[in-house]
């Protein structure tokens, strides 16, 4: 008998499981929203940015297997309020800081992805970088935010210009 309550209990731990990891997957793969298809030229992009109103582009650098690249993908960037905002002020796009997809940047140099990153000196994952109407970079941040809540304040940091005068770390703290 215990055989059987055994094989009954490894059955209901397999489907819990697989139940827990698709459930993850439909989360992460919700955060595909958020992100605009790249035509692998950022000088374009900008330029439709600017022609739509938005402020400039922000760009996700991220790599297969980061866990902290995960956790945004799965608990920040698949929330509908974190992608409005984000879509209504950015064009949003994903680089593979381990890439070999062929961009340009906003000069117009080429590089394979993971070139660029090196170019921008991206050292960890996730890092988001925004860059102005002008191809100037306004603002980076490195690391995963602690929530919806935390990346929107990012969000605002950069849109409401307080880059230029403080660190988000501190309009962090100034807003709580």
């Amino acid at each position: 008998m215990a055989t059987g309550s055994s094989a009954v209990l490894r059955y209901f731990l397999m489907l819990l499981v697989t139940t827990l990891l698709a459930s993850a997957a439909v989360r992460a793969a919700e955060a595909d929203k958020l992100f605009d298809q790249s035509l692998g030229d950022f000088r374009v992009e900008l330029e439709s940015a600017k022609k739509s109103g938005k402020r400039g582009l922000m760009l996700m650098f991220e790599a297969e297997g980061c866990p902290y690249c995960l956790k945004m993908r799965e608990t920040v960037l698949n929330q509908p309020e974190v992608q409005a905002y984000f879509r209504r002020h950015f064009l949003v796009f994903s680089i593979d800081m381990l890439g070999d997809v062929e961009i340009q940047d906003t000069a117009g140099r080429s590089f394979r992805e993971k070139t660029y990153a090196q170019e921008l000196r991206i050292r960890g994952t996730p890092t988001f970088m925004f860059i102005g109407a002008n191809g100037e970079i306004l603002a980076r941040h490195t690391g995963a935010t602690r929530d919806a809540r935390e990346f929107m304040l990012l969000g605002h940091y950069v849109v409401n210009g307080f880059y230029k005068t403080q660190s988000f770390s501190e309009y962090r703290k100034s807003v709580r």
